[in-house]
């Protein structure tokens, strides 16, 4: 069993082995500044990385000098006059500006007797050195490349925030700089995750969209995504990845539940505080935001808001780009995309669930501690990560319970987890569920107790039928809230979403599936039918038999005791006899593929008055149809050859009809 740590090609680390990394000409100044700038950094604990070895300026980079460039913190180029003179210094600093723009890395350049507009340029001192560089490589296309590189590199680092010498002390000149390096280095990264797999190329993504068409302006990116996707992990990562490079950074958490204006009042005294380490007590929020916007205004900041579920805090803590200095940039976390657009956030970003590789190799870690497992193992793991359905919080929480676990304990964990959800992961999925209003929260059982799937048309048609009202707006707020997703014109969720939806149904009545509103185990439905069970409590049935097979032996009478049953669908399923009651509350009534000859008597005298929708497709032994009233709005017979009164109802309430088809 392999117990390394997780690959540098999914996981993101945070350890430096040293603070500060040097570079410089030594022939320029190793004996002189840099040396005395080398022992000022060491005396204050900052460990610091300086070369020993005099290397002549056709060295190559040794992989023990990359590594430590690798892994350093903080850059220091001291750019001197003969800086450029050496291969070696211009190959480090390629290395240096790769780190600064694909890792966050700082780079503080000292510009040591030098013009910057001469490095910035290539031209002085720096613009000769070039020059016999590219006589030296005599038109070698390799080499040649690496000249190009070579000046990239020099307007990258010379266009950065740096110290500039000047006559006087050096040794006050360096106790500048040793006072900017502490207080960077004071700053210790957040813990994001034990097992940061997957997290590089995360934030790299969202870097990206922190960079694109930066043009010293103030950017605001929004992440939203389903509770336990990782937003707040992502987020954490982020502000460990750049925070190094504002003047100031704040990062705060689960904002959600600070929202109240006494505890809004409290964020903004700490973001005053680890900004610009100001101490003070507020009045209230509105006292607080004229001294955020006067006092960090100038200030390049990074402040990160996690976890906002409205816009209150959002007003408080960030309510405008000209609050904060240029280069400034603010991140959100929600599980509300609505609210960023609200808010007018232009970036937003879904955070997505893991890919299948990267959810395998964190299991691996939460389960065993190690990356190689024995082979017996990969059929459980591949069963609970096809569970978790990418979602890092669930990958997480059944890794841990399945650590030091026999296979047979594992299956036996799993088998539990698939009938009862875990609770850790409930909970979590559950705070954006509890924070829809009533009808929202009804819209969203149906849908992930019955609809997965269905076309979105159907669903909004069916759903406001049952409802009596538009339920667009819901469904909106639901895709808004990142809890269903029209993908396609189809409406889906996540697995684990709809685990969530039909345990919040199931625990109406936990011992008692009669007692529930919604019906959809195929098991269930037959159960209650058959054992004439049928309660008001029911009041939307969705049965389906997808392969033909299923004939329900009852005696017809179920459906009396459902006297709040408005949505019956019931799909390729035949009936050992009539059924002999129909509740008149029904307002969607959906016969498909149902080919029992018992349905050519069915009794449908009654007269439906809020009958909405009434599809009868493929019933083949089907004569006559309910009698309904003028609220009908979709009628859809088809393959129903023994049909014989829909054309004269058609003829007759023509007028009534909003939409109906005939084939």
């Amino acid at each position: 069993m392999a117990r390394q740590s997780p690959s540098s090609s999914s996981s993101f680390s945070y350890r430096f082995t040293y603070q500060v990394f040097l570079s410089f000409r030594g022939s320029d100044t190793r004996n002189g500044f840099t040396g005395h700038l080398y022992k000022a950094l060491t005396d204050k604990g900052i460990h610091t990385f300086i070369d020993d070895r005099e290397l002549q300026s056709g060295d190559e980079i040794k992989p023990s000098l990359d590594n430590a460039i690798q892994e350093s913190r903080i850059f220091i180029p001291v750019f001197s006059i003969n800086y450029a003179s050496s291969s070696f210094c211009l190959d480090e600093l390629v290395r240096i500006i790769h780190c600064y723009k694909t890792k966050g890395r700082l780079v503080f350049p000292v510009f040591y007797g030098v013009d910057p507009t001469h490095i910035r340029h290539q031209t002085g001192s720096y613009g000769e050195h070039l020059t016999k560089h590219r006589k030296n490589f005599q038109n070698n296309k390799k080499n040649m490349e690496r000249l190009h590189q070579w000046k990239l590199a020099l307007t990258e680092a010379a266009n950065l925030s740096g110290y500039h010498s000047s006559p006087g002390y050096e040794y006050k000149f360096i106790g500048k700089i040793v006072k900017y390096v502490s207080n960077k280095i004071s700053r210790q990264p957040l813990h994001a995750a034990s097992y940061p797999v997957g997290l590089q190329s995360r934030v790299q993504q969202v870097k990206s969209l922190l960079d694109k068409g930066s043009d010293g302006g103030v950017r605001m990116i929004g992440l939203y995504g389903i509770g336990g996707m990782g937003k707040s992990t992502l987020a954490k990562s982020i502000n460990n990845c750049i925070a190094d490079q504002f003047e100031c950074s704040c990062f705060l958490e689960n904002v959600r539940e600070n929202s109240s204006s006494n505890q809004l009042k409290h964020l903004q005294e700490e973001l005053l505080l680890k900004t610009l380490s100001l101490k003070i007590k507020l009045g209230g929020v509105s006292e607080g935001i004229p001294y955020i916007k006067e006092r960090l205004h100038t200030k390049k900041i990074l402040l990160i808001l996690d976890d906002v579920d409205n816009l209150e805090p959002l007003h408080a803590l960030a309510g405008g780009r000209d609050w904060f200095g240029c280069g400034s940039r603010v991140i959100i976390t929600t599980r509300n995309k609505h609210l960023l657009s609200n808010h007018e956030i232009e970036i937003m970003h879904e955070v997505k669930g893991m890919s299948t590789e990267n959810a395998l190799e964190l299991l691996r870690w939460m389960a065993f501690k190690i990356y190689k497992v024995p082979s017996s193992y990969e059929e459980i793991l591949n069963r609970a990560v096809a569970y978790a359905s990418g979602l890092p919080l669930a990958i997480e929480v059944v890794g841990s319970n399945l650590f030091g676990k026999s296979i047979a304990e594992c299956e036996s964990t799993l088998d539990k987890y698939e009938r009862i959800p875990h609770e850790d992961i409930q909970k979590i999925l559950k705070v954006s569920f509890d924070a829809l209003d009533e009808e929202q929260q009804s819209v969203f059982l149906d849908i992930a107790c019955l609809f997965k799937g269905c076309r979105l048309a159907e669903v909004e048609e069916i759903l406001q039928s049952h409802y009596g009202y538009c339920i667009k707006s819901h469904i909106r707020g639901l895709v808004d809230k990142s809890l269903i997703k029209s993908n396609f014109n189809k409406v889906t969720l996540h697995d684990l979403l709809e685990v969530m939806g039909k345990e919040i149904v199931r625990k109406e009545s936990p011992k008692q599936r009669e007692k529930r509103s919604r019906l959809w185990c195929r098991n269930d439905i037959v159960h209650i039918l058959q054992e004439n069970k049928g309660t008001s409590k029911i009041e939307m049935i969705y049965l389906n038999s997808p392969s033909m097979d299923l004939v329900i032996d009852w005696n017809g009478k179920a459906f009396k005791k459902m006297t709040n049953l408005k949505t019956l669908i019931i799909e390729n399923v035949s009936f050992s006899k009539d059924p002999k009651y129909l509740p008149c509350s029904l307002r969607v009534l959906k016969l498909n593929g149902c080919s029992s000859e018992s349905l050519s008597s069915i009794i449908f005298c009654k007269r439906f008055e809020d009958m909405k929708v009434l599809t009868l497709d493929n019933c083949q032994y089907l004569t006559h149809i309910p009698n309904v009233s003028g609220s009908l709005r979709v009628f859809h017979p088809y393959g129903c050859p023994l049909l014989r009164n829909w054309t004269s109802l058609i003829v007759r309430d023509s007028s009534v009809f909003q939409n109906y088809y005939v084939r």
